[in-house]
This record gives C-alpha cells, structure tokens and sequence, in this order.
C-alpha cells in the first residue's frame, strides 16, 4: 500500500464520516430533547475515543513515504532500548562464534595435514619436486 493510498484511505473515511453526521444532523430536530441530549453526548464520546485512536496510531506519512512509529512523546524507554539493541548483540555474538569455530577448524586442519607430512616417508621436499608428481602419475 503507498502512501497516496493512505491519504485517499483517511480522505474517504473523513466525508463517509462527514455524509453520516449531516444525516443524523438533519433528522434530529424531530426527536425529542431526551433523545437529541443522549445522542450529543454518544457523539462527543466516539469523538474523544476517535483522538485517542489517531494519537496512537503508528502509521505515519509524509511525502511518498510511510513510516512506523511508537505512540507517545517520550519516545523509547530503557526497556524499549534494550529489547530493540538485543537481536543486534545476538547477531554479532552469532557471527563471532561462527568466524572462531571456523578458524579453529582451519587450524585443525592444516594441522592434520602438517603432521602427515612430517610423519611420511619421503621429505617434504619431495612433494615440491615436478619430476616427483610426474613420477606418481606413472605409477597409476
């Protein structure tokens, strides 16, 4: 949904709104006063729940943008603060044991690979020699 679609949402919304208090407007000189009295009253009351909704909406527009947004002028409390700064830390603690248990395997493998050549037969030299591969690849 853009936000044009927002706008015109709100702008249809507020003349339905304007359409069905003129028609309530215009039939309530035939009721009776009790009745004309308890209907202002209704009205002043979805008017101060309807404030109350757009003061906490989370939706904002402006320009082509729409943004979410906490209700309120305080802004984040400590608590906000920290349960928004916890995925990041998860994150970042995540991808620091990925990177050690990486170079620890890294290790062990070069390691192992270390050790079999020390450990063979022929000298490490050997396995640096072309006529050395060219000799291996004869044997097969």
């Amino acid at each position: 949904m853009t936000s044009t679609d927002f706008r015109t949402d709100s702008g249809r919304q507020d003349a339905f709104g304007r359409r069905v208090a003129a028609r309530l407007s215009a039939g309530s000189a035939e009721l009776p006063h009790d009745v004309a009295e308890r209907l202002r009253a209704a009205r002043v009351q979805a008017l101060a729940r309807r404030k109350v909704v757009r003061l906490q909406g989370a939706v904002s527009v402006s320009g082509n943008q729409a943004s979410l947004g906490y209700g309120g002028d305080d802004g984040i409390s400590l608590w906000g603060r920290i349960a928004s700064a916890l995925p990041l830390i998860a994150l970042a603690a995540g991808l620091i044991a990925v990177h050690t248990i990486q170079n620890e395997r890294r290790a062990s493998e070069v390691a192992e690979v270390d050790a079999a050549l020390l450990t063979d037969d022929l000298p490490p030299a050997a396995y640096a020699d072309p006529g050395f591969v060219q000799f291996l690849k004869s044997e097969r």
